[in-house]
């Protein structure tokens, strides 16, 4: 059936663009700021995962959210605009330069009271967390050897039907290149080999932007 699919040129991601939630004034300045960070501006997330992100935690009902890997915060102003008017999300990021943007433009958008930046390595933060089932959405978008981990230590506190994005799990198309033995592409491989097999989820991976798999607890 893989003839039959469409080809995502630039036009049509274009086209895509254009019927997906545009991005508002503090977005596209976040944007711009972070594309002016160099190559390392690769991090920041799609708009139309920012979208997707925003629309499922609607969806989810969501009150309480992690977020692991926030880098200038995107992803996180996407998230929280999702949840509800009483929700909170812990943002977890180990850059103290990526946090200060983060922080100005969680102000911009309204949202510092709703959003807990945490610095420091995010597995500390995560055991830090109530061992308990309230969390409703995670995002996990840090270092790809620390996936598994983040999962194993989000999973006991995600809610039955609460939600866990992985970012990149396509990895620019370098976990189907079997010459391809790189830490974080062999990293990426297992877990996603691993979630297909995981009975205490139901997991799909989909074609957004670099490619996200959503696991949803049982």
């Amino acid at each position: 059936m893989h003839e039959k699919w469409t080809t995502l040129t630039s036009d049509l991601y274009g086209y895509l663009l254009a019927h997906n939630p545009a991005p508002d004034p503090v977005l596209r300045d976040l944007a711009a700021e972070t594309a002016a960070l160099g190559p390392v501006s690769l991090m920041q997330v799609a708009v139309e995962q920012a979208g997707l992100l925003t629309l499922l935690g609607r969806l989810l009902g969501a009150r309480q959210a992690v977020e692991v890997g926030t880098f200038t915060g995107y992803s996180a102003i996407a998230i929280a605009r999702g949840l509800a008017a009483d929700g909170q999300l812990v943002a977890c990021e180990l850059s103290e330069e990526w946090a200060a943007i983060a922080r100005r433009y969680f102000a911009r958008a309204g949202l510092a009271d709703r959003i807990s930046l945490r610095l420091g390595p995010a597995l500390g933060t995560l055991r830090a967390l109530p061992r308990t089932p309230e969390i409703d959405l995670a995002f996990i978008d840090a270092d790809k050897t620390g996936y598994r981990a983040y999962y194993e230590e989000l999973l006991p506190r995600l809610r039955p039907n609460g939600v866990i994005i992985f970012d990149n799990v396509l990895w620019m198309g370098r976990v189907a290149d079997p010459s391809d033995h790189e830490e974080s592409t062999r990293a990426i491989r297992a877990l996603n080999d691993f979630l297909v097999e995981d009975e205490r989820v139901d997991a799909v991976m989909l074609p957004v932007a670099d490619g996200i798999t959503l696991a949803r607890k049982r």
